[in-house]
């Protein structure tokens, strides 16, 4: 099988990846939009997705986050991080900086990769791989909660991005995964 640019995101119910000031208590905090597993068996769980995946290639702001956090859920896998100023603070030696063009990035993400997907993360690098219709796969889970302001998913497309809904799953606390593939 060929490998693929893959997207595993969740997003409120308003379209948000994040709140403002980057803020994703919503997901993760004692108010979390999500308290539970998978309901249905279905569901493709984060380390069923992860399994699959060989590189990542995310976004900076992405990353600023994910590394303030006690979590690091990549394993060894390389990390590509897309941006023009230098990563800070103590790094994981898979974690490299990249820039270019999304194309550039993407080719580099796959070379690092091997025969696996690639794990395509922030929303400023999903848009511009939507753009140039380089995604493959999408699993979205939307949150039952709507934030009002944050960091958008699809905003800045230059045109509709029309998708093929797979399937839909829910989760504990309503959460409803969606897997979807670009129209070709």
């Amino acid at each position: 099988m060929t490998p693929r640019i893959r997207v595993y995101i969740a997003t409120s119910l308003d379209g948000f990846i994040a709140g403002p000031d980057d803020d994703l208590s919503w997901l993760t905090g004692e108010t979390a939009a999500n308290p539970g597993g998978p309901t249905d068996p279905e569901a493709l769980t984060f380390d069923e997705f992860i399994d699959d995946v060989g590189a990542l290639l995310m976004g900076r702001r992405t990353f600023d986050v994910v590394q303030g956090m006690d979590w690091w859920g990549y394993g060894e896998r390389p990390v590509l991080v897309a941006t023009h100023r230098p990563l800070r603070g103590p790094l994981r030696p898979s974690v490299v900086a990249v820039s270019g063009s999304i194309d550039e990035m993407l080719t580099a993400a796959k070379e690092a990769a091997g025969e696996r997907d690639v794990y395509l993360d922030g929303g400023d690098l999903i848009r511009q791989a939507a753009i140039a219709d380089r995604i493959d796969d999408l699993t979205i889970t939307v949150a039952p909660i709507a934030l009002g302001a944050g960091h958008p998913l699809f905003a800045g497309l230059e045109k509709p991005y029309p998708l093929e809904i797979l399937s839909h799953r829910t989760f504990e606390g309503g959460m409803v995964q969606i897997r979807a593939r670009p129209r070709r």
